[in-house]
């Protein structure tokens, strides 16, 4: 059976005429009907705003307008060409024999999901484990740990979460986070010392830093969590449309970090339209969380879309698909 895609978007009355066409031809040419919305996609939207509907099947592309003859004939191109190929592929001796990189390509298309979770389980765990290792005396690799990530992160101390002491963080007076003791007073460091700060590991009374900044943190275990997520169901989540990954994802974490950047450059006019803010650990963990989560969902679907195509791909290759 081929497969037809439809591509429309909310309000297009040609789309759905176009719908009604292909209904009707359904039980003369089968086929499998493929609905994208360009406007879940700007690149699509930019492409196919003044033509659509248009109808793409195999390597055959109808734009609007078009008829329902059109779409007959369109279709049963494509039907006859599938046909051919199938033939062709089962005939070949060449094809009998799934090679290497096929066969690491399917690998790939049915596991890169797990590859991905583990790839970013690692990416956080090791920075994670600096600290524990810490903790036991083991030094050493604890600083090449800090050492490998420290291109990555600022790994600034009153940016970061502590393990194994009095506090999990200690952020800067100018936080204004109650409850905690800031980062100068428990350290004796000068809060605004970068370097000293980002030297910084910690000790057996305050505890010691992990390898990353608490905003990383969030980020890649919210990208962890919607991948465990994406996983539990069998990878059937929608893509996050792009305008709520902007609202969602960008918006928070641009007007935090940003916010607080601007706010820090020691320039006279800046301190007169934005006073010196220093973001608290509470929201550095929230902006992070949302863009981590909010990105992963917006691109591991997208990620399947493409790994389902290299399957169907590699299939009608070998002839594992009737």
């Amino acid at each position: 059976m081929i497969t037809v895609t439809l591509f429309t978007r909310p309000g297009c009355h040609l789309c759905e005429q176009a719908k009604t066409d292909l209904a009707a031809i359904q039980a003369q040419i089968p086929h499998q009907l493929l609905e994208v919305d360009i406007d879940r996609d700007p690149a699509l939207q930019k492409k196919f705003l003044t033509e659509i509907p248009v109808i793409e099947v195999g390597a055959y592309r109808l734009k609007a307008p078009f008829t329902r003859a059109d779409l007959l004939m369109t279709l049963g191109a494509a039907r006859d060409a599938r046909s051919h190929e199938e033939r062709a592929a089962l005939s070949a001796p060449a094809a009998s024999k799934m090679n290497g990189g096929d066969r690491f390509s399917l690998w790939m298309a049915d596991h890169w999901l797990f590859v991905v979770n583990l790839l970013f389980i690692i990416y956080l765990g090791l920075p994670t484990l600096a600290p524990v290792l810490m903790k036991v005396g083991a030094t050493a690799p604890a600083n090449v740990i800090y050492m490998a990530y420290s291109p990555l992160c600022h790994q600034l101390g009153f940016r970061s979460f502590f393990l194994f002491g009095e506090q999990a963080y200690y952020p800067r007076a100018t936080a204004g986070v109650q409850g905690v003791m800031p980062f100068g007073q428990a350290t004796g460091l000068d809060e605004n010392d970068l370097l000293a700060a980002r030297a910084f590991k910690g000790n057996e009374q305050l505890g010691y830093k992990i390898a990353l900044c608490q905003r990383d943190v969030a980020i890649y275990g919210a990208i962890i969590l919607f991948g465990f997520l994406f996983a539990l169901t069998r990878r059937r989540i929608p893509p996050l449309h792009w305008a709520l990954w902007l609202v969602i994802s960008i918006g928070p974490i641009g007007l935090d970090g940003f916010s607080q950047l601007i706010s820090q450059i020691p320039i006279p006019l800046i301190a007169t339209f934005l006073q010196f803010r220093e973001s608290t650990p509470f929201l550095r963990l929230l902006t992070g969380f949302l863009f981590g989560f909010g990105t992963a969902w917006f691109g591991l679907p997208y990620v399947e879309e493409s790994m389902r195509e290299t399957r169907d791909l590699i299939d009608r290759k070998y002839a594992l698909k009737g």
